[in-house]
């Protein structure tokens, strides 16, 4: 008898190969059988009309710290994914010094944007080791499965204590002990080693991440231990990948390149299509596809959709910059609204943001780069969708419409301000960097980001929007889709027991009414630990989630089974 069995199902089995229908078996957590299935099982769960895909592997998290203390990992749990890696963009909490803790949780809140406060209540410090924290990690129950990275800032910081938190160079006595550490976190399970070149990465203080300018020699001698224990993943948010500065990116790629040469581990890096320079992602990803093409392990996470900004009433918005929005900012949500609905105040306000000249308020929420998110929830709107298009039509000030638009839905409605990924109106340029076979999928950064966007849905999107519903350019095909977020990932970081449905692989599976799958607009809750705020988002269509052959969500409801753990190192393929 066979533990579960799923009878009837179309089967997108996460190597891109053509959908097929069929059944799965399922016995201690591992894929039986796939295609006829016959005999009993003690449950059978009947796929007619649905999906059924491996489990989604997540390799852009931020949940080093919620990883404590919520054993579901929302809102990633609710988007399909039963694995996940965290530990990204040089950030995390081990090796932490006593007195470390609260540095490490303001370089968290400073460049994740994740609530210091909820973090300090939430972190129950039982380590100081990397190998210590990845017990901590492995007591902690889990609904699915976590593997983690070795962050530089916290590395550098141990080692070098306020010059190593102060960005001064490192020593060759440094960069040894560093690698130590590094080497001794791949050892105890580390799936690799993150940095943070970037300036937009910022610690609460203000201050750059630790390693935003560490010279060749240290990234090369730490990016050295992975190569003799030829394990790892060398992950980096590069400078220059937010436009913050132009002439960086062809100076990361050329160490990038060589780093990847030297010691045979795969290099990640995020791309991106900025505003300022909107064609130099092309470069970047031509540079990467040569070498590959030669064999080095070069590999561009690319993002699913805009990376943007979620304005509100409730997040933050262009009226912070009007004076008078002192008056108003520390009402409630529905004081707030009862103010701006006087037409006194909406006269005010709007007169106020005309005569503003401030560069964030130009660069970011740009009113020719604002849109009403909609519900279902519109990641690629045409440039006629704009509020400074619409304004144009109606011939009003660009602030009223924006005023208008963030007193609906009860002063709970959100603006799109896409700050990469977005040009010419569309997501064209995403769309390359998906469909290049030098590119994996990622940068969706679940956990992180609380209060400003809420990407964590990635996955889901890429099944509803580039396999489903665009219309203004080409699609995916769905068996590439899934495949980017399934087999594709999970081997870039070695987890090749999984993200397959084919004998002998881990049961972590999806099934989805593909036609009823969608996306529901971000709403802002206080369900972090100290009443901690956050955005979160859930999709409708996914039927059950299972991990290691459990059901573990079923209609987006969790059926209370945690059959998930810690990853430690590389997976074997079955």
């Amino acid at each position: 008898m066979h533990d579960l069995v799923i009878k009837g199902g179309t089967i997108v089995d996460g190597t891109g190969a053509p959908t097929f229908d069929g059944d799965v078996a399922v016995d201690r957590g591992t894929i039986a059988e796939v295609g006829r299935v016959d005999g009993p099982a003690t449950r059978t769960i009947d796929a007619d009309g649905l999906l059924v895909t491996p489990g989604f592997v997540d390799i852009h998290t931020h949940y080093d710290g919620q990883v404590t203390w919520d054993p579901l990992l929302t809102p990633s749990c609710w988007q399909g994914v039963t694995t996940l890696v965290m530990g990204n963009c040089g950030v995390g909490f081990a090796p932490a010094a006593p007195d470390k803790h609260e540095w490490l949780i303001g370089l968290m809140e400073g460049v994740e944007d994740i609530p210091g406060a909820a973090l300090s209540e939430g972190i129950e410090w039982t380590w100081e080791s990397y190998p210590d924290y990845l017990a901590a990690v492995a007591r902690s129950p889990l609904a699915l499965d976590v593997g983690s990275q070795v962050p530089h800032g916290a590395v550098r910081a141990y080692v070098m204590g306020e010059r190593g938190a102060s960005n001064e160079p490192a020593t060759p006595e440094d960069i040894e002990a560093m690698a130590r550490i590094v080497a001794e976190g791949i050892e105890a399970g580390a799936l690799g080693f993150s940095t943070s070149r970037t300036l937009a990465h910022r610690a609460i203080d203000g201050e750059p991440v630790p390693g935003t300018f560490a010279a060749e020699d240290e990234l090369f001698g730490i990016g050295e231990a992975l190569g003799r224990l030829g394990a790892g993943v060398f992950e980096l948010a590069p400078a220059g990948v937010l436009g913050e500065d132009l002439d960086a990116p062809d100076k990361e790629i050329d160490w990038m390149l060589r780093l990847a040469a030297a010691v045979g581990r795969p290099v990640s890096f995020a791309l991106t299509q900025n505003h300022i320079a909107p064609g130099d992602w092309r470069r970047m990803l031509d540079r990467s596809a040569t070498a590959s093409e030669r064999g080095v392990p070069i590999r561009p996470q690319v993002h699913a959709r805009t990376v943007s900004l979620l304005l509100g009433l409730q997040t933050f918005h262009p009226l912070n910059w009007a004076p008078s929005w002192g008056e108003i900012g520390l009402l409630p949500l529905e004081g707030q609204v009862a103010k701006l609905r006087q037409p006194e105040w909406r006269a005010r306000l709007v007169a106020e943001l005309e005569t503003v000249d401030d560069p964030v308020l130009a660069g970011f929420m740009n009113p020719a780069r604002m849109f009403p998110l909609g519900d279902p929830p519109d990641y690629e709107p045409p440039a006629s969708a704009s509020v400074a298009a619409r304004a144009g039509r109606e011939r009003r000030s660009p602030w009223d419409v924006c005023y208008e638009l963030l007193l609906e839905r009860d002063g709970r409605q959100l603006l799109n301000s896409p700050v990469l990924n977005y040009a010419d109106g569309n997501l064209d340029a995403a769309y390359e960097m998906l469909v290049h076979p030098a590119t994996t999928f990622g940068l969706g950064d679940g956990g992180a980001h609380a209060g400003q966007t809420c990407d964590a849905s990635s996955t889901t999107f890429l099944l509803t929007h580039w396999a489903r519903d665009r219309t203004r350019g080409p699609r995916l095909p769905l068996e590439t889709a899934v495949r980017k977020i399934t087999a594709a990932t999970a081997d870039l970081y070695g987890l090749r027991d999984r993200g397959r449905v084919l004998p002998g692989y881990q049961a972590d599976l999806n099934l989805i009414d593909f036609e009823r799958l969608q996306l529901r607009p971000p709403e802002l809750v206080h369900d972090l630990p100290a009443g901690g705020r956050r955005l979160v988002q859930t999709a409708a269509g996914y039927v059950a989630t299972i991990s290691h052959g459990v059901p573990t969500f079923e209609q987006g409801e969790h059926t209370g089974a945690l059959p998930g753990g810690l990853l430690r190192g590389a997976k074997q393929q079955p």
